[in-house]
């Protein structure tokens, strides 16, 4: 079974938040090495396919596995991937986990549902092989997405998603185009630095703040977002919608 890796907040401090901010950072060299991080719980029916068109794109598969009940576990170490635990914490936590345990110096971060297309982890990795970037955020406003319309709860997160952006652009200067996505990446020595706190998906928003407060360099590159292929999402709007907003002003500050 997976080995149980602890989050950044069972860590001591490794900076402060409001610390100077971030050198940036040389190129890295073209043949830079990738891990890709799939927090996953209960997607015995997608990750086989996940996993597949994801090997020809990255060096290292991280699952992180959110106590699994069904064959998640199984079906991932079947493919010789290391699979880790989270902390029972929820996304964010295993986002932290996963940035703990990868090898190599670039981590993409994307979901197990099947939303992503394995195929965009060139087009996210490439500004920072390039030395443009630190963190690329693959943009459903340029790429479209099959989940933010169609419906009212849809028409909420679309909504909240953009007031929380034009907070972004407007604080550090920006023109980006996403802020909340799930599918990036980023220089593994830079998410080690944030000190990451968010434990639910509020972690996509606080990663972009922390890095544009500290200097690093954010840019996006166009994602399509599909619909998930089996099941449903777990995230109730309508019961953490309040922490998107607590969150946004306490790291805009």
């Amino acid at each position: 079974m997976g080995k149980i890796y602890p989050g950044y907040d069972q860590e001591q401090e490794a900076q402060r938040e409001n610390s100077s901010p971030a050198v940036a950072a040389k190129p890295l060299d073209p043949r830079g090495r990738v891990s890709l991080v799939i927090p996953a719980r209960n997607e015995e029916l997608c990750i086989t396919e996940v996993i597949e068109k994801s090997l020809p794109f990255c060096d290292e598969i991280v699952v992180v596995d959110g106590h699994s009940v069904d064959r998640t576990v199984e079906i991932a170490e079947s493919f010789g991937v290391r699979v880790v635990k989270d902390n029972k914490r929820g996304k964010g936590d295993a986002i932290r986990v996963g940035a703990m345990a990868v090898s190599h110096e670039i981590v993409v971060f994307m979901d197990a549902d099947g939303s992503h297309d394995p195929a965009d982890i060139p087009r996210l990795t490439e500004p920072i092989l390039a030395g443009r970037a630190d963190l690329v955020v693959g943009s459903r406003a340029t790429g479209g997405s099959d989940e933010l319309h169609g419906d009212i709860d849809k028409l909420f997160r679309m909504v909240g998603c953009d007031i929380i952006l034009i907070g972004i652009n407007m604080r550090w200067k920006q023109n980006l185009t996403e802020s909340q996505n799930g599918f990036r990446a980023i220089r593994t020595e830079a998410i080690r630095s944030l000190n990451l706190k968010e434990n639910i998906t509020t972690i996509e928003q606080e990663m972009m703040m922390k890095c544009l407060k500290r200097g690093y360099r954010v840019t996006e590159v166009p994602s399509h977002e599909y619909s998930r292929k089996y099941g449903k999402s777990s995230i109730k709007l309508h019961k953490v919608w309040f922490r998107y907003i607590y969150s946004f002003i306490k790291y805009l500050i």
